[in-house]
């Protein structure tokens, strides 16, 4: 059974990145090295997700104020871990936290155009990096689809539960599998593994009880793993994980 490295313990498992203040658009552009075009995308992001926080329940009201570095820098410091990602699948998307992000930051200073509400009406050779979230909450839905046509992101947006068959036909098995604050990893191992390859990577964003995390779900499930420290939170970590296979078969949900 292949076991998670656990900080300092394993290959640039131990790797410090210096913590990232960002209160605004110019520490988010200074540290993500981004074009005016993104930052302005994000900018606008913020704006609706203020607009609609009055009526949907998209984020914690504390974080409000605190948008750039809680929401935006926590799911950019995963770009650099996948670089080279053409395809990605955000699961229990939310308020776009990190899938959205991730497509606007791929998206950098591309022409805008007007993107699909369905991927079953987009064509499959789009070329491009491709995102896909799913978020079975159709007023969060609804929200994401409003800010990625209004930005000019294309990206594929799924209303539809994560464990459905119908969910699971539509989506090709990405090169990077990602979750914020969806379940603990057993669980959320049960969901990434049918959009799974060979070659896919999970980064799960995740808070202090990681590593405990981690040693739970290698209960049942084999994986290589790695702690990484966040950019944005002390003592919260990204668990990178490859390689999964269930131990003897596929837990229940």
């Amino acid at each position: 059974m292949a076991n998670a490295s656990q900080p300092g313990s394993g290959p640039g498992s131990g790797r410090r990145r210096p913590a990232l203040t960002i209160q605004g658009p110019a520490d988010f552009a200074a540290a993500f090295d981004v074009s005016p075009a993104t930052v302005a995308r994000l900018d606008a992001y913020a704006a609706r997700l203020r607009q609609w926080q009055k009526a949907v329940n998209l984020v914690a009201v504390s974080t409000l104020d605190a948008i750039w570095q809680r929401h935006f820098a926590d799911s950019a410091q995963l770009l650099a871990l996948a670089p080279k990602a053409q395809s990605w699948v955000d699961l229990g998307s939310g308020a776009g936290f990190p899938g959205l992000v991730i497509a606007i930051l791929l998206a950098q200073d591309a022409a805008a155009t007007t993107p699909p509400a369905d991927p079953l009406e987009d064509p499959p050779d789009r070329a491009g990096p491709r995102v896909t979230l799913i978020e079975s909450d159709g007023r969060k839905g609804a929200f994401l689809r409003a800010v990625a046509r209004e930005l000019g992101v294309a990206v594929d947006i799924l209303s539809t539960r994560i464990e459905s068959g119908a969910t699971q036909s539509r989506v090709a098995a990405p090169d990077v599998v990602t979750a914020r604050a969806l379940a603990p990893l057993d669980k959320l191992l049960t969901l990434a593994a049918p959009f799974w390859s060979p070659r896919t990577v999970g980064l799960f964003l995740k808070g202090r009880d990681a590593a405990n995390e981690v040693e739970a779900a290698l209960k049942a499930w084999t994986f290589q793993g790695e702690l990484i420290p966040s950019s944005t939170e002390a003592g919260a970590h990204i668990v990178r994980v490859s390689t999964l296979k269930p131990n003897r078969k596929e837990p229940r949900s």
